[in-house]
């Protein structure tokens, strides 16, 4: 029985393309495991603590940190909604990370997520892709990827919904082809990948 850590960061519950993406995913991963446990924290619903001192020098002994640990290493595999928010993550995002890496404890070669399959759907409401105006502040992919492999080792991918805000602001319009045709491919990866992942951990 597989079991799926679902992480979502955006600020708000409706309309957001991060969460419509990671949802699409769920439902599939959830067809394709009806037997399965998925495990969602909502850190826009329910944020944790910013680490501070004392639970940063408590480590493991932390018992948030603790828990929080279990929870990611007993998962196995990791889905992460991160809407980019003025260039970077979430802070509440940034909070769950900083609450979860224990050095020491679950980093390094003999980390538990060694390996684990990690898919982060990175959303943005412009473009931020190679050869764009903004392509220098993309921070979202690199930060994510540098440090979940770096800390954990772990096997990280992405889907990138671009253009988000396109309907809804009027100098983007003619940008709304772009953006409907991303909205329609990061559906279809999260389908794949979703299906993907779930005859890899089935195997």
């Amino acid at each position: 029985m597989a079991t799926l850590l679902h992480i979502d960061s955006a600020l708000f519950p409706e309309g957001s393309a991060s969460r419509e993406i990671t949802a699409a995913f769920v439902r599939v991963w959830r067809e394709q495991h009806p037997d399965g446990q998925i495990v969602h924290r909502d850190l826009a619903a329910a944020p944790l603590p910013h680490l501070d001192a004392t639970a940063a020098i408590e480590g493991a002994g932390n018992a948030l940190r603790a828990e929080l640990a279990a929870e990611l290493a007993a998962a196995d595999a990791v889905l992460i909604g991160a809407p980019m928010y003025n260039f970077t993550i979430a802070s509440t995002l940034k909070a769950w990370l900083d609450q979860v890496i224990i050095v020491g404890h679950n980093t390094g070669p003999d980390s538990p997520l060694a390996g684990a399959p990690i898919t982060v759907v990175a959303s943005r409401g412009g473009s931020y892709a190679p050869g764009t105006p903004r392509a220098e502040a993309e921070f979202v992919l690199n930060y994510l990827k540098t440090l979940l492999t770096t800390m954990f080792g772990a096997e990280v991918d992405f889907i990138v919904p671009e253009l988000t805000l396109a309907h809804s602001k009027a100098e983007m319009a003619e940008l709304i082809p772009l953006a409907d045709a991303s909205r329609t491919r990061a559906f279809a990866e999260a389908e794949e990948k979703a299906k993907a992942l779930a005859a890899r951990l089935a195997v």
